[in-house]
């Protein structure tokens, strides 16, 4: 297994702390703390991290495709015109993220944590959110187009202006009054779904 990934970062954390230009591809590195990383216009193929600590890190312009992400942490991390397609990033920790003007496409982000994370015209599409914290998010000119929410905490994140009709809506967690759908467009084969998380029972 080749090192040149490992490697790379582990230079990048020196001087100058960029990392930029570069393609990766079939890579694995477990275990590494890389928080304050910053990545601009690298691409990332079928790389897989186990356990590492993104802290903090930047990513500019750069491209994740068919990567596994095992128990990482992107804590307060910053996404800039960047796309993650049919990645892995299950359970991993993404609080207080920054995401802007950013693409995650049919990725795989189950049981994981985006709780005050920010989403600046940011769009997510076909990707897997089962189970996810998505709590006291702020959302700006966001879209999640054909999206799985199933059982996803959402509580004090507002969705107002936001389409959710080709998204998966049952069961998701919202605070008492479920305020956080105010002003969000459904779809009417959605409504027995939000009526039941509204307390309110449907009759077939």
């Amino acid at each position: 297994m080749s090192d040149q990934l490992k490697n790379a970062l582990t230079e990048a954390l020196e001087e100058p702390g960029v990392l930029g230009g570069r393609r990766f591809t079939y890579e694995t590195v477990e275990g590494l703390d890389f928080s304050e990383l910053d990545c601009r216009r690298v691409i990332f193929q079928s790389c897989r991290f186990v356990n590492c600590d993104f802290s903090g890190a930047a990513f500019y312009d750069c491209i994740f495709q068919e990567c596994e992400f095992q128990s990482c942490r992107f804590t307060a991390s910053f996404w800039k015109s960047t796309r993650l397609e049919g990645c892995k990033a299950d359970g991993c920790d993404l609080q207080r993220a920054r995401i802007r003007e950013s693409v995650l496409d049919r990725s795989l982000f189950r049981y994981a944590n985006f709780s005050g994370s920010v989403w600046d015209r940011a769009f997510a599409c076909g990707c897997d959110l089962k189970e996810a914290s998505l709590t006291e998010m702020k959302l700006a000119a966001t879209e999640w187009s054909a999206t799985d929410l199933t059982g996803a905490e959402l509580c004090r994140s507002s969705l107002k202006g936001m389409d959710l009709t080709s998204c998966t809506l049952d069961r998701i967690v919202l605070t008492e009054g479920c305020g956080e759908l105010k002003g969000v467009k459904i779809a009417a084969s959605q409504a027995a779904v939000v009526a039941r998380i509204l307390g309110i029972e449907v009759e077939d």
